[in-house]
């Protein structure tokens, strides 16, 4: 069997499950095509690698004929974010009654309301809709995107819960914790849409109710100088370190020396690499339910804790709650870990995908599994849908 996955580029994000198709065996022979080389922007933030040094990458750009071929006649083909230069042979693979997904985050995530744009339904139309009744199958990088599809009418009852497999490779990191004081950790772009000022803010309530703790905030972006700020105006310059712009590598050696993992971006934050490494690390997460890995990942009280729609309130709450009861933080990361290690990585991902297109090839009805990648993905609602809706009106 042949696989192919079609994606602007291979990321450390897309690595791990890439190593996995192609280390499935003899009988499954596996690409990736590259359709650009990776921006300049991704590679200052120490996402670029050697991709030559993986013999299943091939490059759009060099070898289109060679990519063309692997599109149109490999047995199966996934598609996730493309380009332009590539539309004549995708939609000539996606007619062609050859087996086929989708790999996609949410459509409509600043706001459902959108779906009624004329111009957005013909689009929608082109790429989605009219494949309906193709085997063309939909895999979920998100809770959430069932849902926007739903609107659009499109993969009815082929819509499956997918999602992105870093690989944290955290099995030592819960035995190196301990001890009265935590450690909390934050990781992402400082941007609005994560919402770092909620560290600040909560190390800020934790420092005046007599937690002792430190707390590490990695990475870099716009809101630093406001971060910077806050910690200066709150007297938490003991208490909280903003470390700069770190590699993934660094960003992981941080999870692995945290007790606690603040997640906090909102309902614009598609999937949010970060829960995978920082439950793989054997975190305990304080999630928001807005994001889209959160609701696929997180067992709220038993691997994890989720806050509701973006409420700072409940955010604190469930942050003192852990520090409250310090003896239920190892266990929730132990649990974590086995939820990424035992479930959602790369290497079951893999055998679920083959094992389902198997199944599609010998005649069969797939019998998807009852969770984690590759089973059925339920309509839900977003969390910032009436948030969005409300937005939308008031802009009208």
């Amino acid at each position: 069997m042949r696989i192919t996955f079609v994606s602007n580029y291979i990321n450390h994000h897309q690595l791990p499950f890439c190593n996995a198709m192609s280390e499935i065996g003899d009988d499954v022979e596996f690409f990736f095509i590259q359709t650009i080389p990776m921006e300049e922007k991704r590679l200052n933030m120490g996402w670029g690698f050697d991709d030559k040094a993986f013999p299943f990458v091939v490059r759009y750009y060099e070898e289109e004929e060679r990519a063309k071929d692997l599109i149109l006649n490999s047995d199966v083909v996934l598609f996730g974010w493309t380009e332009d230069r590539i539309w004549d042979v995708e939609q000539k693979r996606l007619s062609s009654g050859k087996l086929s997904f989708r790999v996609s985050e949410r459509i409509y995530r600043e706001g459902q309301w959108k779906f009624i744009s004329p111009r957005g339904l013909m689009k929608k139309y082109n790429e989605h809709f009219k494949f309906r009744n193709k085997p063309v199958y939909l895999l979920c990088t998100g809770a959430y995107v069932a849902s926007d599809f739903s609107l659009i009418k499109s993969f009815p009852g082929k819509m499956l819960k997918w999602g992105y497999f870093p690989d944290a490779a955290g099995s030592e990191a819960v035995a190196q914790r301990g001890g009265y004081k935590k450690r909390l950790c934050w990781a992402g772009r400082l941007i609005d849409l994560k919402h770092p000022e909620f560290a600040v803010k909560v190390a800020a309530a934790l420092k005046a109710a007599g937690f002792d703790f430190t707390m590490d905030i990695v990475g870099d972006g716009p809101l630093k100088g406001r971060l910077t700020d806050m910690v200066k105006e709150l007297g938490l310059e003991t208490k909280v370190n903003l470390t700069g712009g770190k590699t993934p590598e660094e960003v992981l050696s941080y999870m692995r020396g945290a007790d606690i993992f603040l997640f906090t971006s909102n309902y614009l934050e598609g999937w949010g690499a970060v829960v995978n490494e920082a439950m793989q690390s054997g975190c305990a997460v304080v999630a928001s339910n807005e994001a889209g890995a959160v609701p696929f990942l997180i067992e709220d009280g038993k691997n994890g804790l989720i806050y509701k729609d973006g409420s700072y309130e409940d955010f604190e709450h469930k942050v003192r709650f852990l520090l409250d009861h310090p003896d239920m933080i190892k266990p929730m990361g132990t649990a974590a870990m086995e939820t990424i290690n035992n479930k959602w990585n790369a290497k079951n991902a893999a055998a679920e995908l083959i094992r389902f297109c198997r199944e599609l090839e010998s005649g069969k009805t797939p019998v998807a599994t009852d969770n984690g990648p590759m089973s059925p993905a339920a309509v839900l609602t977003p969390p910032g849908f009436s948030r969005t809706l409300k937005e939308k009106n008031h802009l009208e």
